[in-house]
């Protein structure tokens, strides 16, 4: 396999998918949402080809490292407001330890659409909660669970760089709700460690993540002088 790439991993093809991608003229905006759209399908194009068991070993690991992460950085879980997420297109799936969590004492809340291009909304979940279709058709709670503020939110990844930044699915929800929730939760990114890209191009409107977490363990943190 020839070694002088300019991507991170295999499935992230990049350089072959835009030519842009090593070439500083791809800070233009139009050339980096064009190229953000092909890698994107790209890196889901990979993860989607994950064999079942492959997505399993990975969800566990993710699992038992965000347990440690999590004990280790804020102690007891009890009465802290965790934010979630319901797993899509092949994302990890944490929902046994957001049920174990929930057993424990944390407060789970599930993150929303409730309006287009307007910061998610986050609502309080438990194992009895009766969930509906949201956006997406994503289960979410439903519009009488408590609305919650999370302490702790955690970000799905379609993509990731060393810096701290999210390739996500192209809405803008993540980032608009972090520029707006007040105080801002502190933010770990999920994602496969496959994912890793050399950079994501960040804009203006891009805000990085305080920690990314991979099945490998902690792959990037921000340090509070960034």
């Amino acid at each position: 396999m020839s070694t002088d790439r300019t991507y991170a991993s295999p499935p992230c093809l990049a350089a072959e998918v835009d030519p842009a991608y090593s070439d500083p003229s791809a800070d233009a905006a139009d050339d980096v949402a064009r190229w953000r759209r092909d890698t994107r399908a790209q890196l889901r194009t990979a993860r989607d080809a994950l064999r079942v068991t492959e997505r399993d070993t990975i969800s566990h690991a993710l699992q038992a490292h965000l347990r440690t992460l999590l004990t280790q950085r804020f102690g007891s879980v009890r009465g802290r407001i965790i934010s979630f997420y319901w797993p899509i297109k092949a994302e990890p799936d944490l929902r046994p330890l957001m049920a174990t969590l929930h057993q424990e004492g944390a407060v789970i809340a599930l993150p929303l659409v409730e309006q287009k291009a307007t910061p998610l909304v986050f609502r309080h979940w438990t194992p009895e909660t009766r969930m509906q279709r949201g956006d997406w058709n994503i289960p979410v709670p439903p519009p009488e669970a408590d609305r919650l503020t999370p302490a702790i939110t955690l970000a799905p990844l379609v993509g990731w760089d060393d810096d701290g930044y999210r390739l996500g699915y192209g809405g803008g929800y993540f980032d608009r709700t972090l520029a707006a929730v007040s105080p801002r939760p502190f933010t770990i990114g999920i994602g496969y460690q496959a994912a890793r890209l050399t950079t994501i191009h960040p804009q203006p409107h891009d805000i990085p993540l305080d920690l990314i977490l991979t099945e490998a363990g902690i792959a990037t943190e921000r340090t509070a002088s960034q």
